[in-house]
C-alpha cells in the first residue's frame, strides 16, 4: 500500500481527507501560478496539503537553489500529505511529525476560512524546527485549522534539511534551506491571495530552529519584502561560519566516499549521505560535546556565505536590519532539564558549582549567573536551566535588546508539564497552535492541558498576526504565559551574565 494513500504514518494521523469529517461542501479549487489544485473541507476550515512551490530536488537540482515547481495541467490533488524532506523513524521525539516518501519534498500546506480572492485574511506562515535537521509539515500539531476558525489563512512550509539544505557543498549554492524559505515565501506573496489571504500582511513564526529561521530571515535583505512581522518561539542564533562549515562539509563527504561536490554527492547510493553525516550533525557526545553545544549551538544551519547571508543574525539585527518588522520572541522556561532527570539522583549530591565548571561555566562568570538566579537551588533545575539560557534563553534578550523596544514583544511559557515536570522544549506548541487534543499532547502537557493556557497564547498570536501588535507592553516588559498569565519586568535579567 502506498504510504501517502494512508491515514497515519508510525502511528500518527495525518491530516488527510478521509480521516475529516464529512461536508457537504463542494470541494474547494483554488488556481495557483502553476495550476489549479483540489482541497477538502473540515468544517469551516478549507485545508490545502502537499502543494508543490518547487520543482523536486532531485539528480542536479538536489544540491542547487530551489526554482518553482512547473505547471500542470488540470487539477491537482491537494488532499494528502506532500512528501517530506525527513526520511525514514526518527524514533521518539516531542513533537510527532511522521516522514512521508516520495521525491516531490518542497512542499506548503495551506488552511483557509475563506479561499476566494475578496477574502484579504492576514497570513501566518509557519517554519517548523528540527535543528535543521529533522522535522515534518505532516505534524498533527502544525494544523491550522484552529487559526482558519479565527479568521487566519496559515502556510506550512518544508524545506531542505541537514546536509542537502545546509551543508557546505563546494562549487554549489550555500543556504540552500534559507533559499527553500525564501522561495515559499516568494509563492506566498504570488498566491496567497487565491486562498484567501492578504500578501501585504503576512507574518512569518516557526519554533527552535525554526525560530531561528525567522530571526535569520529578519536578517537578510533579500527576503524583507517578503513578510512584515514575525513571531519567534524557543529561537536558536547559531550561524555558522564559512571556514567551519566549509570543513564540515568537506569531512561528511569524505566520509561517504565522495568528493564535496554537487556532481558526486548526487551520485551517492540511496542512504549513505544519510549514514555518513548522521555523527556529524548530532555532534560528539559526553562533556566536550556538550561543552560545544552549549557554547556554539547547533552544529549545522544557516551560515554566512558572503551573499545571501553576509554577517551572523544578532550581528545584523544590531546593525538595524528588520528594526521595522514587529517582533515577538520568546522561550519556555526550562527547554532542556528533562535531559537531566535520568540522572536527577547522582546529581542530587553533587554541587552544581563543580558541574557548571566542567560544562564551561566557572570562575567568576559562573559565581555571576548564580548571584543572578538565587532562586535556583536544585542541582538539576540549576544545570538544567544554565543549559537552557546558553542555547535559547539568553539569545531573547540579545535580540530583543538589539531593537527598537517599541517593535520587540518578549514573552516566557513558564506553565510546567504535569507529565515531565518541566515547562520544556516544544510544550508551547500545541498551545499556540490550539491543538491539545492531537496526537501526543498528552505524552508532554497530560491528559487536561489548560485550554484557558491555549486561549491565552493562540489568542495572542491571532491578534498579532491581524494587528502586528502584541496584546501586553513591549520590551523589557515580558509576558509569562501560565496559569496564570501575567506581565513582569526583568524576566530575562537572569541571562545577562551569559553576554
Amino acid at each position: 500500500m502506498a504510504l501517502n494513500a494512508a491515514r497515519e504514518i508510525r502511528g500518527v494521523p495525518l491530516i488527510d481527507a478521509r480521516n475529516a469529517p464529512p461536508s457537504d461542501r463542494a470541494d474547494p479549487v483554488v488556481a495557483t501560478s502553476a495550476g489549479r489544485v483540489r482541497g477538502f473541507w473540515r468544517g469551516a476550515c478549507a485545508t490545502f496539503t502537499g502543494i508543490p512551490y518547487a520543482a523536486p530536488p532531485v539528480g542536479e537540482h538536489a544540491f542547487l537553489a530551489p526554482v518553482p515547481h512547473p505547471p500542470w495541467d488540470g487539477v491537482r490533488d491537494a488532499t494528502r500529505q506532500g512528501a517530506t524532506p525527513q526520511k525514514g523513524d526518527h524514533g521518539v521525539t516531542l513533537i510527532p511529525e511522521p516522514s512521508v516518501p516520495g521525491t516531490s519534498t518542497l512542499n506548503v500546506n495551506v488552511f483557509s476560512p475563506d479561499p476566494s480572492p475578496d477574502a484579504k485574511l492576514p497570513v501566518l506562515v509557519y517554519i517548523h524546527g528540527g535543528a535543521y535537521s529533522s522535522g515534518s509539515i505532516a505534524s498533527p500539531w502544525y494544523d491550522g485549522a484552529a487559526f482558519a476558525r479565527d479568521g487566519v489563512v496559515t502556510v506550512t512550509i518544508s524545506y531542505r534539511i541537514a546536509f542537502a539544505g545546509f551543508g557546505w557543498i563546494r562549487d554549489a549554492p550555500q543556504n540552500r534551506g534559507v533559499r527553500d524559505w525564501i522561495l515559499a515565501l516568494e509563492w506566498v506573496q504570488e498566491n496567497i491571495r487565491a486562498f484567501g489571504g492578504n500578501p501585504g500582511r503576512v507574518t512569518i513564526a516557526g519554533q527552535s530552529a525554526g525560530g531561528g529561521a525567522v530571526l535569520t530571515l529578519l536578517g537578510i535583505p533579500a527576503a524583507h519584502d517578503l513578510f512584515h512581522a514575525a513571531w519567534s518561539m524557543s529561537p536558536t542564533l547559531a550561524v555558522l561560519g564559512a571556514d567551519e562549515a566549509r570543513s564540515l562539509g568537506d569531512e561528511i563527504a569524505a566520509d561517504a566516499g565522495a568528493r564535496n561536490t554537487p556532481e558526486q554527492l548526487a551520485a551517492l547510493g540511496r542512504g549513505v549521505l544519510a549514514q555518513a553525516q548522521r555523527p556529524h550533525i548530532a555532534g560528539r557526545t559526553g562533556l566536550p560535546g556538550v561543552r560545544r553545544t552549549v557554547e556554539r549551538g547547533l552544529h549545522i544551519g544557516p551560515v554566512v556565505d558572503g551573499e545571501l547571508i553576509d554577517r551572523p543574525t544578532l550581528t545584523a539585527l544590531r546593525g538595524g536590519l528588520g528594526s521595522d518588522k514587529p517582533l515577538v520572541v520568546g522561550a519556555t522556561d526550562d527547554e532542556f532539564t528533562m535531559v537531566l532527570d535520568p540522572y536527577a539522583q547522582v546529581l542530587r549530591w553533587l554541587p552544581a558549582p563543580a558541574i557548571l565548571r566542567l560544562i564551561g561555566l566557572g570562575g567568576s562568570r559562573g559565581r555571576a549567573y548564580r548571584r543572578a538566579n538565587p532562586h535556583l537551588t536544585e542541582t538539576v533545575r540549576t544545570v538544567g536551566r544554565y543549559v537552557s539560557d546558553m542555547v535559547f534563553r539568553r539569545h531573547v534578550r540579545r535580540v530583543a535588546d538589539a531593537r527598537p523596544a517599541e517593535t520587540t514583544w518578549t514573552y516566557r511559557f513558564s506553565w510546567p508539564s504535569p507529565t515531565m515536570r518541566w515547562s520544556l522544549h516544544c510544550l508551547d506548541v500545541p498551545f499556540f497552535f490550539d491543538v491539545l487534543g492531537a496526537h501526543g499532547v498528552d505524552v508532554i502537557a497530560g491528559a487536561a492541558p489548560p485550554q484557558e493556557l491555549a486561549d491565552e497564547i493562540h489568542g495572542s498570536a491571532v491578534r498579532f498576526v491581524a494587528t502586528h501588535e502584541a496584546p501586553w507592553e513591549p520590551w523589557p516588559a515580558s509576558r509569562i504565559f501560565d496559569v496564570p498569565t501575567r506581565t513582569e519586568l526583568g524576566s530575562y535579567e537572569g541571562t545577562r551574565p551569559l553576554g
